[in-house]
């Protein structure tokens, strides 16, 4: 552990070559994270590293909620995409016109999504900065979930617009601060990325039809995992017409590496020209766009495992539940165990990776100051064993990881 003493040092490995000196305003801000926050907060260790593990981990880290990065019939049509020789363009999509195979792909997921059109972009990061750069701009406010996702945020600041944080699926908040500032954008995630609750989406669209505001939703967390085909939670509640724009990483459920916008199609020729991530980034490269024309039939057809997925979230949260950790504010398949300081959490990690368990540590600035916590992502190949297991450690580590003091406990408690 470094001490106040002990100024922080920079090495580097002799073999390597050496980086030029940085100056004075960076140096110091990154002594402050190694000796403040790693070397204080964190007892000297990497926070979001830990253990390396074993042959036998229980992995509950990864967003392949489908489990499609195993399958061989994806895998194939990636191959025969590297088989092609035929020349392909290195080049950014704005320059993308008639009928390609991108376009072709994005008519696909635009069908499942029951959305007029839609575009893809090179993340789901890209996906949300552009289009708010799109739609939004000085004057103009955003009305953004407390807990939506830091690229809407961004998206923000690139506009230029004025963000109105709101509490976290509080319609009557949203009601109060639009008296305040007027009409502008409302932002939600359908399936927050955290805890995994639910959005009161139904809500959020009347409020937006009777305010004169755009509603956007970022679907990341739900697009392939919920609705008819794996099209979100937008079509399950009949919302596909009333929604502006709906938005997803092609990260999670569709296991890639991509990001999407539904949206008309006037707006994405719009997007195409005006969206600085679309205009300044290369487009996807063929063996990409192959995966995702595979992968989205595969969607389309998985009623079974997106309905496994959903009987295995709700037997694991009841488990859970039972055992006094308090997961209430979510629903789906991200369970968010919240720890509450930096160092509850690492004694949380700790605590389960001994014991073979790997989930991913949220913290600042993904999640507000002094509530950190392990996220644990389920899906849908998970068995009766390895949900025993989890169960299992949860219930043995209790008092080792003081869940009487967790600042979620302490929540609970109160609202009881």
């Amino acid at each position: 552990m470094l001490s106040e003493a002990e100024p922080v040092q920079f090495r580097h490995p002799a073999s390597r070559n050496k980086a030029p000196t940085l100056p004075p305003w960076i140096t110091t801000r990154m002594a402050q994270h190694f000796e403040e926050r790693m070397g204080k907060l964190w007892g000297g260790d990497h926070l979001l590293h830990g253990l390396t593990p074993g042959p036998d981990a229980l992995h509950l880290s990864s967003n392949d909620y489908l489990c499609l990065l195993g399958e061989a019939s994806l895998a194939q049509a990636q191959m025969r995409a590297f088989g092609n020789d035929a020349p392909e363009l290195l080049m950014s999509s704005v320059f993308m016109h008639g009928d390609t195979p991108q376009r072709r792909v994005e008519r696909k997921i635009a069908d499942l999504m029951q959305a007029e059109d839609g575009l893809i972009a090179q993340s789901g990061w890209a996906a949300n900065v552009g289009l708010v750069q799109c739609i939004a701009g000085p004057g103009i406010p955003v009305y953004i979930d407390m807990n939506g996702h830091a690229s809407l945020w961004e998206g923000i600041i690139a506009a230029g617009a004025q963000a109105v944080p709101v509490r976290h699926n509080d319609c009557e908040h949203v009601r109060r601060q639009l008296e305040r500032f007027g009409p502008g954008v409302i932002m939600v995630d359908s399936v927050y990325s955290t805890t995994g609750s639910v959005a009161p989406l139904v809500d959020y669209v009347e409020l937006a039809e009777a305010s004169g505001c755009v509603l956007v939703v970022d679907e990341s967390h739900s697009l392939g995992t919920h609705g008819p085909r794996g099209g979100g939670l937008v079509p399950a509640l009949g919302l596909s017409e009333r929604v502006h724009f709906r938005t997803a990483s092609l990260a999670k459920a569709f296991a890639g590496r991509a990001g999407y916008v539904a949206c008309s199609t006037a707006f994405k020729d719009f997007f195409a020209v005006e969206s600085r991530p679309a205009i300044f980034s290369s487009g996807l490269l063929r063996h990409e766009i192959a995966w995702f024309d595979a992968v989205t039939d595969f969607i389309a057809t998985a009623d079974e495992r997106r309905a496994r997925l959903h009987a295995i979230t709700r037997e694991t949260r009841a488990a859970i539940s039972a055992l006094g950790y308090n997961i209430s504010e979510g629903s789906e398949q991200i369970i968010g165990l919240e720890a509450g300081s930096e160092p509850q959490v690492k004694v949380l990690r700790d605590a389960l990776q001994r014991r073979g368990i790997f989930g991913a540590v949220f913290c600042a600035p993904a999640t507000p100051k002094n509530r950190a916590l392990m996220r644990l992502t389920l899906h849908a190949k998970l068995g009766a064993n390895e949900i025993d297991r989890l169960v299992g450690v949860l219930a043995s580590i209790r008092d080792e990881v003081r869940l009487e003091e967790w600042s979620s406990t302490r929540r609970a408690r109160r609202k009881s």
